[in-house]
């Protein structure tokens, strides 16, 4: 039975090779993010190294060119498909290799997580806060925004400060 082998590593083609850049259309792939596909996607390992990856990218990669289409793609998949199942029929390798392949998506495995530790932790407790500082945030830690950053000024035609807002009627009406 023939598999469409190549429309089943297209989604992960196209995930790994949009991942960090905006601009991508989904259509090429250059060494590093394939790399990050080979080593994410369990194709790297014990029997296919870093070196293979690289030297088999290179290899189909277009003279003068940087990135790998779709097309290519599938054609360095089945390469390395017999290096990463070499006890399986070349067919089976090939079925093996897309089936480790599809679904997957890039993570962000092993990037830097927010310190919690000493003087850290300390420094960014929001209810520690006193004076102006403390105006910024409310009862839960968040932040207020613009307003606790900008004085409010109320235009109730008294001066900032003073303290008996509002007696003046009840003080001269009397009468």
């Amino acid at each position: 039975a023939v598999v469409s082998t190549q429309s089943m590593g297209e989604e992960t083609f196209v995930a790994f090779s949009k991942f960090g850049d905006t601009k991508s259309t989904g259509k090429e792939l250059d060494n590093k993010k394939f790399s990050k596909l080979c080593k994410e996607t369990g194709i790297m390992g014990k029997l296919v190294t870093s070196t293979d990856v690289d030297i088999i990218f290179s290899k189909y990669k277009p003279k003068g060119g940087r990135t790998i289409t779709v097309k290519e793609f599938g054609v360095i998949l089945d390469e390395l498909s017999a290096k990463r199942f070499p006890k399986k029929s070349a067919e089976d390798a090939k079925v093996a290799m897309r089936d480790l392949i599809t679904g997957k998506a890039p993570g962000t495995k092993g990037t830097t997580k927010v310190s919690k530790k000493g003087a850290t932790e300390r420094l960014t407790d929001t209810s520690k806060y006193t004076g102006t500082h403390k105006e910024r945030f409310d009862a839960d830690g968040k932040g207020k925004g613009i307003e606790g950053r900008e004085d409010v000024i109320e235009d109730d035609g008294y001066v900032v400060g003073y303290t008996n807002k509002g007696t003046y009627d009840e003080d001269h009406n009397k009468e």
